[in-house]
């Protein structure tokens, strides 16, 4: 008799789990195997219990080495993913190349798929700028400087997030960003319903407002064989030439993210240290 499919996933996370153990621990992520080691920065997990989104969520700060007063930059996770799967060997050779000029990097939990918005089953966006910014401000003591950014889901986050919060910001960044045009093309659970679309529709507040970022910097990318190329080619366009667009060969992938973090590091590295902490 076939086993049944619990049992299977059962015996299959045993293995993965006794892999795992017989590694080093700076190898390993609660998503996996993803980093050798941190190039000499600090990894802080914490556990809020959040009053907007009404659970305990699971957030990660990487902390450069040193004890200056750093600024601080918000990067989102994808959907289905987890705070640990941004973090990369290539993530963090770079932050140690920056040095001095070295963000605090708050990586908060944005669920399974709550595209960062707030919605039905949680104030999503207002537990990120309410909570988890200002709480990461105090314990790492940084210096008003802040700058947000994600991949997939989390660039369609820091967008929306951008606009509806003008000035809170020193940069914007969008790393193939799940986009859509209208509300029929969105995928399942993204949005509550075609309301919530409307709500939380960059591309069409861009279309109707090409300043909708102010002046802070804008940097939209993809690779060109990523299913959201077109509409966040359609967010670049609105913009009229207000964002930095990049594509690049690649797809929809931790491949491609990987190649192309440090390059993002550099960006909002820049972009805060350009930035007057009046203007937040």
């Amino acid at each position: 008799m076939p086993k049944p499919r619990f049992l299977l996933a059962i015996g299959l996370a045993a293995a993965i789990t006794g892999a795992v153990i017989g590694l080093r621990p700076s190898l390993v992520g609660i998503g996996g195997v993803r980093y050798h080691g941190t190039q000499g920065a600090r990894l802080v997990r914490f556990d809020p219990r959040s009053r907007l989104v009404g659970k305990t969520l699971h957030e990660l700060a990487v902390v450069p080495p040193g004890g200056r007063r750093r600024p601080l930059l918000v990067l989102l996770h994808g959907r289905g993913s987890h705070p640990d799967r941004m973090l990369s060997d290539p993530f963090f050779r770079e932050l140690r190349r920056l040095g001095t000029r070295a963000p605090v990097v708050l990586l908060p939990d944005g669920g399974n798929h709550s595209y960062w918005h707030d919605r039905a089953d949680g104030r999503w966006g207002s537990y990120v700028i309410r909570e988890a910014i200002p709480a990461a401000a105090r314990r790492f003591r940084t210096n008003g400087r802040v700058a947000i950014g994600g991949i997939s889901m989390g660039g369609f986050g820091a967008f929306d997030l951008a606009r509806l919060y003008p000035g809170r910001f020193c940069a914007v960044g969008g790393h193939s960003a799940a986009l859509w045009l209208s509300a029929g093309d969105t995928a399942p659970g993204a949005f509550d319903d075609a309301e919530d679309f409307a709500q939380n529709d960059v591309i069409g507040a861009a279309r109707r407002n090409p300043s909708l970022f102010g002046r802070i910097p804008v940097w939209i990318d993809g690779g060109d064989g990523d299913p959201f190329r077109s509409a966040d080619r359609g967010l670049a366009q609105a913009l009229g030439g207000r964002a930095q667009y990049h594509v690049w060969p690649g797809g929809h992938n931790t491949k491609y993210w990987d190649a192309h973090m440090p390059a993002y590091l550099r960006f909002y590295s820049r972009a805060l240290a350009a930035c007057s902490t009046g203007s937040q």
